[in-house]
């Protein structure tokens, strides 16, 4: 009998990627490190405490003091599958904030950004455009296929910056997770390795310093270099 719904097979007898060891991922912004307490706790607490915007769609409530949160970060820096990062501004040295290489799959090739923790002073900065960059350029690099990102479907924020980054909008997970006590309908979005190649580009064209004025605004979007790239 003929098979006629085979699945497709991966040119070139694709091989599963390793896990992400964990490294400094360094931009021209920015430098992604491993996350350690010792290191990091003091300029992140300066830069995260008292801000509990932050963690509005965070599944942790806001740590109460310095202490409590260099719990948090132990607890992120010791949990098995994660590449907890923290995010450096180059500008001065500190850590601002942190995320997660997450949902790590290395059989199927996939992996996630998340847990974005951006600090006021990082958010809608070049830093915070170019530490996702990073992040799939890294994975991208060791051979994995697709790069996701989720978020509660009410976080319109996250959802439009998934959209700026590139990551194309795939479906709604209904009733995915109970969050601090609250139902959250999932939004996922993804990034394909064919797809990266413009994305990246797009993302360099965009942290470029000529793209910035004197005072630091954008001449072009980032969504107007990626559709010129992509014609």
């Amino acid at each position: 009998m003929t098979e006629t719904n085979a699945p497709d097979r991966l040119a070139g007898g694709w091989t599963p990627p390793p896990f992400p060891p964990a490294k400094v991922l360094e931009g021209r912004y920015c430098r992604l490190e491993p996350l350690d307490v010792a290191r990091h706790l003091d300029d992140i607490w300066t830069a995260n405490g008292g801000q509990v915007q932050v963690w509005d769609w965070l599944p942790a409530e806001p740590p109460k003091d310095r202490e409590a949160y260099g719990a948090l970060l132990a607890s992120m820096a010791a949990q098995a599958g994660i590449v907890p990062l923290a995010v450096v501004d180059k500008a001065d040295g500190k850590a601002k904030g942190h995320l997660w290489i997450m949902e790590i799959r290395p059989a199927h090739g996939v992996f996630e950004v998340g847990w974005i923790t951006y600090s006021p002073s990082l958010q809608k900065t070049r830093v915070a455009t170019e530490a996702i960059h990073l992040v799939g350029d890294y994975g991208f690099s060791l051979g994995y296929r697709r790069y996701e990102w989720k978020c509660n479907n009410l976080n319109e924020p996250s959802k439009r910056a998934a959209l700026r980054f590139g990551f194309q909008y795939e479906g709604l997970f209904r009733q995915h997770m109970v969050v601090k006590g609250k139902n959250r309908d999932t939004a996922w979005f993804s990034i394909l390795d064919s797809e990266w190649p413009v994305c990246s580009a797009a993302f360099g064209a965009w942290l470029a310093p000529e793209n910035f004025d004197g005072k630091g605004l954008q001449k072009q979007s980032l969504v107007a270099i990626r559709d010129q790239a992509a014609g």
